[in-house]
């Protein structure tokens, strides 16, 4: 074999990889809405659901609360969200029997009051399964996601940071060590702890 076939197959391996991450990007995001298991049968994530998508979601997976990060008045990159796509949201699941919808707007690092809307949720056992989601559902809703491990499966911070966000330990990442996000969860106080 030449040098030159083994850069061919080393070009045609790299490029396959290639085509395999930008297949499971454009599935994860524009199929599939970035959803996932944080907690298999109590607690998961996504990002935007379509209204007339949801319902499926909720039926798939006993879904009995939906927590909406997203913030109407925003606009920008990371939160593009409307009023009115959040209130079509509202609807669509208010139209559901059975399942509550609680919009509590976030920006990208929780404050207390977030955190407190969020326990009081949380804290009530009957409110599970619960689906936690933001815009793109790789920000806030992992966000919180970390948070609700720490909470209530006494997992340490970067155990948490680590579950619940893929690649977290990549420089760019927003949740790695040396960004807000990163920090924000490594710092992070369970609460009755000092």
């Amino acid at each position: 074999m030449t040098k030159k076939d083994i850069f061919k197959r080393i070009g045609l391996v790299v490029l396959a990889i290639i085509l395999a991450m930008v297949s499971q990007h454009l599935y994860n995001t524009k199929v599939n809405y970035n959803f996932g298991v944080v907690t298999e049968g109590k607690v998961y994530k996504s990002g935007t659901i379509p209204p007339d998508k949801i319902e499926d979601y909720v039926k798939d997976n006993n879904i009995k609360t939906i927590i909406d990060f997203r913030h109407g008045g925003i606009g920008n990159d990371l939160n593009p969200a409307t009023i009115k796509e959040i209130d079509s949201e509202r609807q669509a699941v208010n139209a559901i029997n059975g399942v509550n919808y609680y919009n509590i707007p976030s920006v990208q690092i929780p404050t207390k009051a977030n955190l407190d809307s969020v326990y009081k949720i949380l804290d009530d056992t009957t409110k599970y399964p619960v689906l936690m989601h933001c815009y793109h559902g790789t920000g806030r809703a992992m966000i919180y996601s970390a948070i609700y491990k720490i909470e209530y499966e006494a997992a340490t911070n970067e155990e948490a940071r680590r579950i619940t966000r893929p690649f977290y330990s990549l420089p760019f990442s927003s949740f790695s060590k040396n960004k807000p996000k990163g920090k924000f969860i490594e710092n992070y106080k369970k609460r009755g702890t000092n």
